[in-house]
């Protein structure tokens, strides 16, 4: 059976690290939902407006494998402070699902209490480090995975991570890396 994956969307969510991975997983064969925590249109915090693909309503996504927390201001915030986006938080780290984070969304992880002694990143900036003092904090990594959590940096690194969530959820990443000439960046990067 297919893996299943839900990227959450608040308003002034960032609009690349939401979509792209999105787009990643379905390539690589991998189920997933952009998941509206308010209405069904919702705009980044780039004035790009998204139509999810569901609303979250008060359904707590137990049929997903994995919940994804995109960044961006205000939307990383309105995650954090939606009660419900906690709840499944703390429900999917308790049952051993993954969740997974990127840019400021590990600030949520902060506040659902589920970062305490866990290896992660997230935006390298002093007022997201400063949220781990509980944890062991990575600055020299573009992905993290610490078991079922995989956190990253920002929007440049959305490709390694959306990459690594397609590989823990089974998904084809070697081959739609490949037809999306991921290798030929890196090596030209080099």
């Amino acid at each position: 059976m297919m893996k299943r994956a839900a990227v959450l969307l608040a308003e002034g969510f960032e609009e690349g690290e939401s979509l792209f991975t999105v787009d990643i997983l379905r390539r690589c064969g991998v189920g997933c939902d952009s998941v509206s925590i308010g209405d069904e249109k919702v705009t980044g915090c780039n004035s790009i407006t998204a139509v999810a693909d569901r609303v979250l309503g008060n359904s707590d996504l137990s049929e997903y494998d994995m919940v994804v927390l995109p960044g961006g201001m205000p939307g990383a915030k309105n995650l954090k402070e939606d009660p419900r986006v906690i709840s499944i938080v703390q429900s999917f780290m308790k049952e051993g699902k993954y969740v997974a984070a990127i840019c400021a969304a590990p600030m949520v992880l902060a506040e659902a209490g589920v970062s305490k002694g866990r290896r992660l990143t997230s935006y390298p900036a002093d007022k997201y480090r400063d949220l781990f003092k509980d944890a062991e904090y990575v600055d020299d990594e573009i992905v993290v995975q610490d078991g079922n959590l995989i956190t990253s940096r920002g929007p440049a690194t959305v490709l390694p991570f959306a990459y690594k969530l397609a590989e823990v959820l089974g998904g084809d990443a070697d081959t739609v890396k490949k037809r999306m000439l991921y290798p030929d960046v890196i090596a030209w990067e080099k």
